[in-house]
Formats: C-alpha cells, sequence, structure tokens
C-alpha cells in the first residue's frame, strides 16, 4: 500500500481528475473499479471519484509496487531521484545560480541571460524550465515526489537572445493567477532597446503580424491582405507603445551614426513582436541580426561585441489582483541589465 498526500497544488482538485493525472497509464475505468472495490480509498473511507480533495488529505492506494508504477505518470516512477530528476539537477548544474530578482511560495521572477531558451523547442534542448525544477529540487523548495502532480513551470516566453525578466510558477495557484494576468494583458511588461536611428517622438503601434514558419521571420502588414487570397486566422493584431529615453551615437563609417534609447511596453505578446515592429518603422534594434541592418551590426560587433539584438524586459508591474496572490498587487519589479548593454549605454549616451 502506498499514501499520496494532498498538498495545496492539489487542493480544490476532484478526485477522480487527481487520479486520472497520478495515474496516467492506465484508464479511467480502471480507477473507478479500483475505487469501487476500495482498492483506492480517500482518509480511510470509501470513495466514488466525485469528491473534492483538501490540503492534508490521504489517498491509500493498494496496489502491488509494480502495478503502481506500471500506471502512474512518468514523475512518479520508482526510480525518480536518480533517473527522471537528473535532467533538472544538470540544467542547474549548467547554468549555476541565476539572478532572481523576488520569489515567495507561488512565484519566480528570474532575470533570464542572453542565450538561454525559457523553454524547450526540441527534445534535447536545456531551457529555464529545467533549471527552475533543478533549482527547487536542490533548494528543496520541492520533492521529486511533488513533481508527479505539480510541475512548476515558466509562465511567459523571451526569445533565446532576448534577456530579462521571466515568470515562473512555484504552485498550482500561482500558475493559475500568472496565466489570468498574461492573458487579460492586465500585468504590464516593459522593455528597454536601442534602435538605429534618431526618434523624436513617443509612439503607440499597431497592425498585424505574419510568421513565416519556415524562416522563423515575421512579417507586419496596417491591414489583412486580400481576405479571398490569404487565411486571416494567420495575421495576429499587435500593439506596441515606445517611450524615447534619450539620444546618442557611435562612429560608423567615418560618421556618427545617431542611437536612440527606448523603453518598450508590449501590449501583445507575439512572436518578434518588439523587433520586427521598430524594424518596420526604419528603426531596427541594434545587433539584430534578422531584422536589422547588417554594416551597422557588424560595426557594433566589433566594437562591443555586440552578437544579438540588445533588447531586455527590465520591468513588470503587476495589476490589482484579488484572491490569495492580493500581496502582489501594484507590485513592480525591475532587473539589472546585462553589463554588455551598461557598456554601450556608457560609451554611446
Amino acid at each position: 500500500m502506498k499514501e499520496i498526500k494532498i498538498d495545496n497544488n492539489s487542493s480544490g482538485k476532484r478526485l477522480d481528475k487527481f487520479l486520472g493525472g497520478y495515474f496516467s497509464e492506465c484508464s479511467m475505468g480502471f480507477l473507478f473499479k479500483m475505487l469501487r472495490k476500495k482498492n483506492i480509498t480517500l482518509n480511510g473511507k470509501k470513495a466514488t471519484g466525485k469528491e473534492l480533495l483538501n490540503n492534508g488529505d490521504t489517498i491509500s492506494v493498494f496496489f502491488s509496487d509494480d502495478t503502481f508504477y506500471k500506471f502512474a505518470n512518468k514523475h512518479v516512477s520508482s526510480d525518480e531521484t536518480a533517473n527522471n530528476t537528473s535532467e533538472y539537477i544538470k540544467a542547474y548544474e549548467r547554468f549555476g545560480k541565476l539572478d532572481i530578482v523576488y520569489e515567495d511560495e507561488n512565484i519566480l521572477l528570474l532575470n533570464k541571460p542572453v542565450g538561454i531558451l525559457s523553454q524547450k523547442a526540441e527534445v534535447k534542448d536545456v531551457s529555464i524550465n529545467e533549471w527552475l525544477i533543478g533549482y527547487l529540487l536542490k533548494e528543496e523548495v520541492i520533492s521529486p515526489e511533488n513533481l508527479g502532480t505539480f510541475r512548476p513551470s515558466v509562465c511567459n516566453r523571451l526569445d533565446r537572445n532576448t534577456s530579462g525578466l521571466l515568470i515562473c510558477s512555484k504552485s498550482l495557484v500561482g500558475a493559475r493567477k500568472m496565466a489570468e494576468v498574461l492573458k487579460d494583458r492586465s500585468l504590464h511588461k516593459y522593455y528597454k532597446t536601442i534602435v538605429v536611428g534618431r526618434i523624436s517622438e513617443d509612439s503607440h503601434l499597431s497592425g498585424y503580424l505574419y510568421k513565416d514558419k519556415k524562416t522563423n521571420k515575421v512579417t507586419l502588414f496596417d491591414k489583412i491582405p486580400d481576405k479571398n487570397a490569404v487565411n486571416s486566422a494567420d495575421y495576429s493584431p499587435i500593439e506596441t507603445s515606445f517611450k524615447v529615453l534619450s539620444h546618442g551615437a557611435f562612429s560608423y563609417d567615418g560618421k556618427q551614426q545617431e542611437l536612440t534609447e527606448l523603453e518598450v511596453l508590449l501590449h501583445t505578446g507575439k512572436t518578434h513582436q518588439i523587433r520586427a515592429h521598430l524594424s518596420s518603422t526604419g528603426h531596427p534594434i541594434i545587433g539584430d541580426g534578422k531584422y536589422g541592418k547588417e554594416a551597422i551590426n557588424n560595426s557594433l560587433r566589433n566594437k562591443f561585441g555586440l552578437k544579438f539584438q540588445l533588447l531586455h524586459s527590465y520591468k513588470l508591474v503587476f495589476p490589482k489582483i484579488e484572491g490569495e496572490l492580493s500581496y502582489l498587487s501594484d507590485k513592480v519589479f525591475e532587473a539589472n541589465l546585462p553589463e554588455q548593454f551598461n557598456n554601450i549605454e556608457r560609451s554611446c549616451f
């Protein structure tokens, strides 16, 4: 017999839904049969599966070890510590102790460095998702067994070579609330960047974004092209605002190339939105090999070692939040700029 202790991450779930996720390798019909035969009980009593779970409840499972691990999801295997968590521990050891801006029992805000994926694109990738679980395991915030019912994860995404604030959930309530404020756009995400040329006025940009999946490049349009010729669902409405912070310049081909530092507010969050939107105005982000100006980028690479777009998610402003995460209401969090960004600021502004 094995016992499963219910924590806050599973509190409020129906017993049958919980069992279906925990024992993902067998049918619901089998699980209901085990409930009827009292091979699965809740707090020592027969259950129907319709019961709502509470923190501290105990589910007793009268299976053999072989049957238990055969039907349990991959995060509840008997060799969990030796095998299934090794990926997370290796990710933590690979990236080390990253810059944590804020952490509580429900969320963690991380200042992601350039060059690390937020989430896996392919099976072989290593991302912040794996690092997060490795960090929580190392710090003994969670145990391997906890991963059978809830896995902490990244809530928002940044491009591999965009640095800055990532929101990570540590609990189910954290994951749900962060998904809510990201979806309704009440959480405001601000970026800092430097673009080519001189921009004199603040602006609000809108349009439609089309992504070419083969090239992983997006194209912007003022309006959706002829609906008879394209699938309009492939064109996403986007909005971007920016505020001019300062003006600078650097020597380029014997002349002074003007630069503008911007604070960008992302109203919608689509692939490469900020990069493509600014490029469409004639002011690409410096270092951007996909949407920028090659000759200028080469000069910046030689002078500052800048190999990627200089774009940093530096500030999050939380909205008024009701319920368990109300303590985050109206909170503002900022992430330090990467040293390379600071070097360019000092030299050019």
